[in-house]
């Protein structure tokens, strides 16, 4: 009762719009959430230590990318969670063969402290809670943890990212024999993810799928 007249009141004070449209309610409404072209097709894709990859839309979509660097950049709006999440359920939901993931919990890509401490919050975990209320799966949040600052992968060149997050990842609590989906906002070059796969798959972990909510 008193989270749902929290809301209305913050609803009130600050209101959503749009950020494509503008119109209020909503920062993502149903007509142009209808516009960024959400596949239903689903092609078998393999990394080192990914067994596949599950995304909702491509990141050349101009919609999406504003959307993703609203959320992760500053003045960031943590909210765009639950719109962003919406459109991986919309992605599962359209596949004609939908994915089973009982068995498997969700482990977000960590951010560094400073970073964590910048932004308030970790967009992939943010992501993560609204996919394990979806799928009913546990989210496992300090799995994962990132042991020193890296450069900015956007201001990097393809060649040198696997460089600059070589080594940097490593697992807190114990995986082994688990199946992991991995959860990430974008999936670009996949330097990250696949870092990321390595280091669980070392650890014991049986089996990793990749989730984003684009792909670069």
């Amino acid at each position: 009762m008193w989270k749902k007249a929290g809301n209305f009141i913050l609803e009130i004070l600050f209101p959503q719009f749009c950020f494509n449209c503008g119109i209020e309610g909503t920062y993502l409404c149903e007509d142009c959430k209808s516009i960024l072209e959400i596949t239903g097709f689903h092609q078998k894709y393999s990394a080192p230590n990914l067994k596949d990859l599950y995304f909702a839309l491509s990141y050349n979509n101009s919609l999406s990318k504003k959307l993703i660097r609203r959320f992760k950049y500053e003045p960031f709006v943590k909210e765009l969670a639950k719109p962003l999440s919406s459109l991986i359920i919309a992605h599962f939901q359209l596949m004609d063969n939908k994915p089973d993931f009982s068995g498997y919990s969700l482990v977000p890509i960590p951010l560094e402290k400073r970073k964590m401490k910048w932004r308030g919050f970790n967009q992939a975990e943010e992501i993560g809670k609204e996919l394990a209320e979806f799928l009913k799966i546990p989210l496992v949040s300090d799995c994962l943890i990132k042991t020193r600052e890296t450069i900015s992968q956007v201001e990097l060149p393809e060649d040198a990212r696997k460089e600059n997050v070589k080594g940097t990842f490593s697992v807190k609590n114990r995986i082994s024999g688990k199946k992991i989906l991995l959860v990430d906002d974008v999936y670009t070059t996949g330097a990250t993810m696949t870092e990321c796969a390595r280091v669980l798959r070392e650890s014991g972990a049986k089996e990793i799928i990749g989730i984003a909510i684009a792909r670069g």
